[in-house]
């Protein structure tokens, strides 16, 4: 079994402990999470009851590409995106987007909280893709360029898309459907109620 979750802001990646965590929203045995997203972070959570498949998506040899779209604060601008794709120096070793370009504002949801913005200063989105994922890379690598992060929504993992879950939602994936490549349209889905807190 696969889930695509959309993990809203402020939940933990994970079932047990204090906090909001995704036990709030997930009541299914026996998965765990494919990689992370940190607390501050929305979007894409892939999770699994197969050992293989979770390997799959989130051991960096694998290479599985993972894109964000990310709020940055003040006006990035395109020589920024190629630096960011040639490679910047991190503290724990150098790190490169394989794709980073500037995009319109996404359709996406109000964020709770709001994103506090500074009202005489303009903020800019961009589109990164990664093929790894170290611990607040994209924060990490955004600060390192002067542009620090302020919304961060993961949209793709590997083959597996956001596609227009709404915050909270979470769509069931059987074991006889999961693939190394699918198109998600192909497949029904189900859905849960977004638990309101």
């Amino acid at each position: 079994m696969l889930i695509i979750f959309n993990k809203p802001f402020g939940v933990l990646c994970q079932f047990t402990g204090e906090g909001l965590t995704l036990k709030e929203y997930i009541d299914v045995p026996g998965i765990y999470p494919a990689g992370r997203l940190d607390k501050d972070s929305e979007g894409l959570l892939v999770l699994t009851d197969d050992g293989r498949v979770q390997d799959h998506l989130a051991h960096p040899k694998y290479g599985k590409h993972k894109i964000y779209w990310i709020q940055v604060d003040k006006t990035i601008d395109a020589e920024t995106c190629q630096r960011l794709e040639q490679g910047i120096q991190l503290n724990d070793g150098p790190a490169h987007a394989i794709r980073c370009h500037r995009i319109d504002p996404p359709p996406l949801p109000d964020r709770e909280p709001p994103v506090r913005v500074r009202k005489n200063i303009s903020t800019s989105w961009i589109e990164m893709t990664l093929n790894e994922g170290r611990n607040r890379q994209v924060r990490r690598m955004t600060a390192a360029v002067g542009f620090p992060t302020l919304r961060l929504v993961r949209v793709t993992v590997g083959d597996y898309q956001l596609g227009d879950l709404s915050p909270g939602e979470y769509r069931v994936i059987e074991a006889t459907q999961v693939k190394s490549t699918y198109a998600k349209q192909r497949y029904p889905s189900h859905r849960r109620n977004v638990r309101r807190r």
